[in-house]
């Protein structure tokens, strides 16, 4: 018996292109002999009310089209109060937004029926959770998921950019146009970090990743290695880089060839936290800007079920 699928479309995600879809996807969907039904989202943070609905009627499969901050809103539904896991129905992509960096960490493509094909197969694979303890605008204490990479440094200053700027361009350029007017205004932040308690950095840093997924800001293959099954993050910083050489390694960044790098440390863990030595570090949360440091984040193992 195929799944009872709830499908959340964001209308606005990649500048409102996402709207156009939802006949194509609706007919992916019939063709695959699913049953479901499509809700909109009407506004900020309305799929995680969507997704908590659904846990509540008893829905089987969230198939998420937009994208990655349209599926972070989703993982929020699946984080517990005391920042613990809670159980959910499983998780389904469905390419519709202007990054779609978490999917391309399994090889998920563009097309909108092989996504159906994926949800009427319903391969259940557990994947791991990121929550997150940060500051937020107001200096309080905030709580949220990340399902693909948590950053902070120019990262977060990127987010804003890119969030208060043209869209239309398309998930790279985008990210890359944020890109290079973050390191105009972007000035390396002192920062102190460690990984499962033990001390790992403490000086000036670009940008700090910790990666559940592969992939960031449009395509950049930041973590290679990453493996969102294995209970770990892969935690990448960037060092104390000038602007001339962070654009050199850029495309290395691309292409996921940036390890070699003597300014680049990596380590793996299941707790990360940071604290800002001076000024201030924003926090990019799977393209979304939810504060700043300090922070501390954990790996909920094997979490959510994704079906690929």
């Amino acid at each position: 018996m195929s799944p009872r699928v709830r499908v959340i479309l964001n209308p606005k995600a990649a500048s409102g292109r996402a709207a156009v879809r939802r006949a194509p996807i609706e007919a992916a969907l019939t063709r695959a002999g699913l049953a479901f039904e499509l809700t909109e989202t009407a506004g900020p943070g309305d799929a995680t009310r969507l997704v908590h609905e659904a846990r509540e009627r008893g829905v089987e499969v969230v198939a998420v089209a937009g994208g990655d901050g349209t599926l972070n809103e989703c993982a929020q539904a699946y984080l517990g109060s005391s920042g613990d896991a809670r159980p959910g129905p499983r998780l389904a992509l469905i390419p519709a937004g202007t990054g779609g960096d978490f999917r391309k960490t399994f090889g998920f493509g563009e097309s909108v029926e092989e996504a159906a094909q994926r949800i009427q197969r319903a391969r259940p694979k557990r994947i791991d959770l990121g929550s997150l303890e940060c500051t937020d605008a107001g200096g309080g204490t905030a709580r949220h998921a990340f399902i693909n990479i948590m950053s902070f440094g120019i990262g977060g200053l990127t987010d804003e950019l890119v969030n208060s700027g043209p869209k239309w361009l398309g998930g790279k350029a985008a990210f890359f146009l944020g890109t290079l007017r973050a390191l105009a205004r972007y000035r390396n932040v002192p920062v102190r970090v460690s990984v499962d308690g033990e001390p790992w950095i403490e000086g000036p840093i670009l940008n700090v990743a910790v990666a559940n997924g592969q992939f960031f800001g449009g395509g950049m293959h930041i973590a290679p290695d990453a493996d969102p099954a294995d209970g770990l993050f892969d935690v990448v910083a960037l060092g104390d880089l000038s602007r001339a050489q962070s654009l050199a390694l850029t495309p290395r960044i691309y292409r996921g060839t940036h390890g070699a790098s003597p300014q680049i440390l990596t380590r793996r863990g299941a707790r990360v936290e940071a604290e800002v030595l001076r000024g201030e570090a924003l926090i990019d949360n799977d393209g979304e800007t939810p504060g700043r440091l300090p922070l501390s984040a954990q790996v909920l193992p094997g979490a959510l079920e994704l079906l690929t």
